[in-house]
């Protein structure tokens, strides 16, 4: 499969991708459920791509990233990749059609402010580097654990992070500490001009309009699961109330 090639900016909605295979410049914006999808075919390609596997049909792909194959179409028809009847997909060529789409062909440095439990584990996790977001910066206020390295990078104090981001080229950075130090972290990062930030904390974050934040909140994901389990129970209730009275009558 002849991928063309596509350059990959952001845009108001979300993440761009430009067809300049005939020269044109058609931006496409990406939906954000398309993105998170993207990210998953990625990481299943490089499995592949290790394995030795030279194609992968629309079917395959699907399967082993869990979405049907309609919608795995799609995704991919955003980014200007269509496949080959009969043939599918070359691993290699749309894997790094796809790292150009996410931004993965640039480098990218991470800085970790909060070196708490969660935070230390994040920082001590080799995979990120793997992926592409080397843990490059780790900051705390915690003058036992200032100074001290942390799978080879040694944590800073938070006063440090508009000198440290600068030097190291920061692209993204993480909020793993309290909430109520959350705002005044990411304040001290946008101002060290980073605008990325994925956070951990327990709060909304203030931010200005090109700076990006993405939340994760373990609470709310574990009481989502509690709600499903919960609705499994009722309904398992309901039928064993339909059951008993069945037999009765």
């Amino acid at each position: 499969m002849t991928v063309p090639p596509v350059n990959r900016h952001t845009g108001p909605q979300g993440p761009v991708a430009t067809d300049l295979a005939d020269g044109a410049d058609r931006p496409r914006v990406i939906p954000e459920a398309s993105v998170a999808r993207l990210a998953v075919y990625l990481r299943m390609l490089g499995e592949l791509d290790e394995q030795g596997a030279e194609t992968v049909s629309s079917e395959e792909l699907a399967i082993a990233t869990g979405v049907n194959s309609a919608k795995l179409r799609k995704d991919l028809s955003h980014i200007g990749s269509y496949g080959i009847r009969g043939v599918g997909y070359e691993v290699r060529a749309l894997r790094r059609q796809l790292e150009q789409v996410l931004g993965l062909d640039r480098p990218q440095a991470v800085a970790l402010v909060g070196v708490g439990n969660l935070g230390h584990a994040l920082a001590g996790y080799g995979g990120f580097a793997g992926r592409g977001f080397p843990m490059t910066a780790l900051f705390d206020v915690d003058p036992d654990l200032v100074g001290i390295p942390i799978n080879g990078i040694v944590v800073e104090h938070v006063r440090a992070i508009p000198a440290i981001c600068a030097e190291r080229g920061i692209t993204i950075g993480v909020i793993a500490t309290p909430g109520q130090a959350a705002q005044a972290v990411c304040d001290q990062l946008v101002a060290a001009g980073v605008r990325s930030i994925l956070n951990f904390a327990p709060v909304v974050l203030q931010v200005p309009v090109e700076v990006e934040v993405r939340k994760v909140d373990l609470a709310v994901e574990l009481q989502i699961l509690a709600f499903g389990v919960a609705r499994r129970a009722t309904d398992e209730s309901l039928v064993d109330g339909i059951a008993a009275k069945e037999m009765l009558s």
